[in-house]
C-alpha cells in the first residue's frame, strides 16, 4: 500500500531550508524533524487541492490554519506550525526562490510569539575572549584566527543576519566612516556603525586578507574557495560551535541568530533607543524589535524573584 503523502521531491527546497535552520539558527534535530513534519503536512493539504507549498498564496495559508484550528489542534502545536511556515517563506524570499512572502501580512497571536534566546553579556564576553585563544602555529592558523575574530566582533557589533555578514562585499566596508553598508531583505540598504573592537578586528583582517594573492581579487570580504565564493553559513556555524566549546559554553545554546539577539538586548538594556535598534537590525516593523523589550522585562522580573532579599521570606 502506497502513501499519498508527498515525498521530499515535491518540496525541492525543503532540505535547503532545514540546512539553513541548522546552520544559521542552531536548530536541534528534534526541531528540524518538527519543521519537516509541519511543512510536509502543509504540502499534503495543498496537494489535495492541486497546489504546492512553494506556490501557495495567502488564501491557501489562511485556509490551512483555519483547518488546523477546526480540528482542535493544541495551541502549542498551532504556534509551532505557524513558526514553521513563517520561517519557510522567509527563507524562500531571502534566497530569491520566491518574490513575495504570503505570511508577511498574517498576524501571529501574541500568545504564539516566542521570546528570543538570551545570551548574557558575560557569556558573550567569554565567546569573544575564546577567539584570542585560537592557535597560531602556522600561517593557515593565523589566517583562520584573524578571520574568526573579525567575524565575531562584526556580528556582535552590528547585529546583522549571518546571511548578510558572510556575503558582505569588500566594497560595502566604509573604513573612513567606520560604517558597513548592509544589503538587507527586499534589497533595502542600511548603514550600521562599527565600535572600536570591531573596527580594529576588521582592519587586521583586511590586511591579512589582502596579503593572500587569491583572496585579494575576491569581491567578498570573507572569501572562500567554494562554489559560492564566500564563507558559508554551515562553516560559520561550525566555527561558532568550536568557540562555544573553547569558551566553556553549551554549544546548543549558541548560534549566529542568538548573537543577533544579544546585540539587540544588550543595547536596549544599556538605554539604546528602540527606533535606532530597529534601524540597525533592519526590521521593517517596530513590533518585531519590541519583542526584545519583553525579553528584558522577563529577565528583570526573574532577577527580582530570585535575588531580592525578601523573595524567599515566608509571610506568617
Amino acid at each position: 500500500m502506497t502513501s499519498d503523502k508527498p515525498k521530499l521531491k515535491d518540496m525541492p527546497n525543503l532540505d535547503l531550508f532545514l540546512e539553513m535552520q541548522s546552520a544559521e539558527r542552531g536548530a536541534s534535530k528534534n526541531t528540524l524533524s518538527a519543521y519537516r513534519r509541519d511543512l510536509l503536512d502543509f504540502q499534503t493539504y495543498l496537494v489535495e487541492k492541486g497546489a504546492s507549498a512553494e506556490n501557495a498564496g495567502e488564501d491557501d495559508l489562511s485556509e490551512f490554519l483555519n483547518h488546523l484550528s477546526e480540528k482542535g489542534l493544541a495551541a502549542g502545536s498551532m504556534a509551532r506550525k505557524f513558526s514553521s511556515l513563517v520561517g519557510y517563506y522567509r527563507f524562500l524570499v531571502t534566497e530569491n526562490l520566491r518574490s513575495d512572502n504570503p505570511m508577511q501580512s498574517m498576524k501571529r497571536p501574541k500568545t504564539m510569539r516566542p521570546l528570543p534566546k538570551l545570551l548574557s553579556e558575560e557569556d558573550t564576553g567569554k565567546l569573544l575572549e575564546a577567539t584570542q585563544l585560537l592557535p597560531e602555529k602556522n600561517p593557515s592558523d593565523s589566517y583562520a584566527k584573524c578571520r574568526t575574530i573579525c567575524l565575531l566582533e562584526i556580528l556582535y557589533a552590528t547585529g546583522m543576519r549571518v546571511s548578510e555578514m558572510i556575503s558582505l562585499k569588500r566594497s560595502q566596508v566604509r573604513e573612513m566612516q567606520r560604517f558597513i553598508a548592509i544589503s538587507g531583505k527586499g534589497g533595502k540598504e542600511r548603514l550600521v556603525p562599527l565600535n572600536d573592537p570591531a573596527m580594529e578586528a576588521l582592519t587586521q583582517w583586511m590586511r591579512q586578507r589582502d596579503e593572500d594573492s587569491k583572496d585579494r581579487h575576491s569581491p567578498f570580504l570573507f572569501p572562500s574557495r567554494g562554489k559560492v565564493g564566500h564563507l558559508t553559513r554551515q562553516r560559520f556555524a561550525q566555527i561558532l560551535d568550536d568557540l562555544a566549546v573553547k569558551a566553556g559554553l553549551d554549544k546548543t545554546k549558541i548560534s549566529p541568530h542568538v548573537l543577533r539577539h544579544a546585540f539587540a538586548t544588550h543595547l536596549l538594556s544599556h538605554g539604546a533607543d528602540l527606533r535606532a535598534v530597529q534601524k540597525m537590525l533592519g526590521h521593517a516593523d517596530i513590533s518585531t524589535t519590541q519583542i526584545y523589550t519583553h525579553v528584558l522585562q522577563e529577565r528583570t522580573q526573574r532577577l527580582v524573584r530570585e535575588k531580592h532579599p525578601l523573595a524567599n521570606k515566608k509571610i506568617d
